[in-house]
C-alpha cells in the first residue's frame, strides 16, 4: 500500500527497516542512521503531519536537534473539525485501517472516514483520530495522479484495538 501511495503522490520511498522486536534505543540508532544519509543526501527539512500533541512535537524535534535537518509541523495547531471539512471537501478518501473501541464505536473499523462517519464518533473524540481514537490509510489525495482501488477485507481483535485489512485491489 506505502508503495502505491507513494507511486501515485509521485514521491521517491524510502523504507527503513527496524528489527522486531525492536527496543527504544534500536529504534533510535536506526533513526539516527537514516537522518544522517538524509542529510548527506542534501535533505534540509522533514515535514511532520501532527497537530496537538506536544510530547510527540517534542520527541520529533529533539531527534533532529543538531543534525542540520529542520522539522516542519505546517498543520501544527489546526483545528481538526476544519482540517476534516477541508479533506473531505478536496475529496480525500480514506479508510478506517485502526480503531480503539474504548475511545471509538468498534464498527468504524474499516469504514471509509467520511462525513456520515464523523457524525457517529463521540463528542470527546477527535474527528482526526489525533488522541489515537483511530488510523486510516488514504485511497486518493489530491496530491495523488490517480486514487488507489481498495478493499477491506477481514477485521481482526489484536491486544485490545481493532484492525481491518484495507487492501490493493
Amino acid at each position: 500500500m506505502l508503495e502505491a501511495q507513494a507511486k501515485a503522490a509521485g514521491l521517491p520511498l524510502h523504507v527503513i527497516l527496524i528489527p522486531n522486536p525492536c527496543s527504544h534505543e534500536q529504534y533510535a540508532e536506526v533513526m539516527a542512521d537514516f537522518v544522517a544519509g538524509a542529510k548527506a543526501d542534501g535533505i534540509c527539512c522533514m515535514a511532520f503531519g501532527d497537530l496537538f500533541l506536544e510530547d510527540v512535537r517534542r520527541y520529533r524535534e529533539e531527534k533532529l536537534a543538531g543534525s542540520g535537518i529542520e522539522a516542519v509541523f505546517p498543520l501544527w495547531g489546526s483545528d481538526t473539525r476544519e482540517l476534516a471539512a477541508e479533506m473531505l471537501e478536496a475529496g480525500v478518501e480514506t479508510y478506517v485501517c485502526c480503531a480503539n473501541p474504548k475511545q471509538v464505536p468498534a464498527e468504524i473499523a474499516g469504514q471509509r472516514w467520511d462525513a456520515d462517519l464523523i457524525a457517529t464518533l463521540p463528542d470527546e473524540a477527535d474527528v482526526c483520530g489525533e488522541n489515537g481514537e483511530f488510523h486510516t490509510v488514504v485511497a486518493y489525495s489530491p496530491c495523488f495522479a490517480y486514487p488507489l482501488k481498495v478493499e477491506v477485507n477481514e477485521v481482526v481483535e489484536r491486544g485490545g484495538y481493532l484492525f481491518a485489512d484495507v487492501l490493493l485491489k
